[in-house]
């Protein structure tokens, strides 16, 4: 069961710590790493599955291109890359070049490149650009396998185009709801089995014929984690279970924000609020997109 209090505790908490980050950007993250690693010595591996299942959530409150959000996009990449670390791996983050992904994984029988993805609940329409699989894929430089994680819900879950390149390249589209799955599958067995189970996941896709269908995507790609072992069954229908609740606590925070935005420009001077006026439509456009965010079922694709 998800402790929705302690959950929006850490949420808020993290989002004001990286707000109020002072120090040089090429410092931040080995501050973020030190600051995960810690929570996980002390609160243990409910600690990462909680950043994992929120960080796809860019906060409102950051301003597009601002600092907080370039720090945001480093404390995503270094929450996988930790995630993968717990999985036995070698990670590491790549905070200095702009022509390649964001994060290298190596085990002694494969490697991979791998990006985090987070949108704002209030972005409208996302293009295959976004994603990057061709660019993930001209990034792998030597290695086989190319990894994006996203926020499942805000995925296509019917045909787009993201889907026939990923298959044709052999890049993975996961989600970090299948990671998270993964991480709890790995306390439950060990390191080798869940790098295999990571490796079957790869291979799949590879395999697959080149579509633009979601449904055919997903299918390859949760058909193969649940046949890989019984114990992954309890595993995916709890994960399955706690996405719309985790979307609920993101939409929650992100229309908190939002309305206290209105509610300030509705408090200003006439003249004020005569230049701030298309603002509100803004508002409200971003409120409904928000609200609009669904659990998208793509973890029922398995029959």
């Amino acid at each position: 069961m998800l402790n929705k209090e302690r959950i929006e505790k850490r949420r808020q908490k993290w989002i004001q710590k990286i707000a109020e980050r002072k120090e040089k950007f090429a410092d931040i993250s080995n501050w973020i790493r030190k600051e995960i690693d810690d929570e996980i010595a002390q609160e243990g591996s409910i600690a990462l599955l909680e950043h994992i299942r929120m960080c796809g959530n860019i906060p409102e409150n950051y301003q597009t291109d601002s600092t907080e959000e370039k720090i945001y996009s480093k404390y995503t990449d270094n929450l996988i890359a930790v995630a993968y670390r717990q999985l036995g791996m070698q990670a590491i983050v790549l905070d200095d070049r702009s022509d390649s992904a964001d994060v290298e994984v190596f085990t002694s029988a494969y490697s991979f490149v791998a990006d985090a993805k987070s949108f704002r609940l209030s972005r409208t329409a996302k293009n295959q650009k976004d994603f990057k699989v061709e660019a993930m894929h001209s990034w792998k430089r030597g290695k086989p396998y190319a990894m994006i994680v996203c926020p499942i819900y805000q995925l296509p879950n019917k045909s787009s185009q993201i889907y026939q390149q990923a298959i044709i390249r052999n890049v993975c589209i996961f989600t970090y709801s299948h990671l998270a799955i993964l991480l709890s599958f790995a306390q439950l067995t060990n390191f080798a089995e869940t790098q295999k189970l990571l490796l079957e996941i790869f291979q799949t896709i590879s395999a697959l014929h080149p579509s633009k269908s979601a449904n055919d995507y997903w299918l390859g790609v949760n058909r193969t984690i649940l046949k890989f072992s019984p114990l992954l069954e309890k595993l995916w229908q709890a994960e399955k279970g706690y996405i719309p609740e985790i979307i609920k606590i993101a939409q929650n925070e992100a229309l908190t924000f939002v309305a206290k935005e209105r509610e300030k420009i509705l408090q200003m001077s006439h003249q004020e609020a005569l230049t701030e006026l298309m603002k509100i439509y803004q508002i409200e456009r971003r409120m409904q997109t928000i609200k609009n965010i669904f659990d998208n079922q793509l973890l029922n694709l398995i029959q």
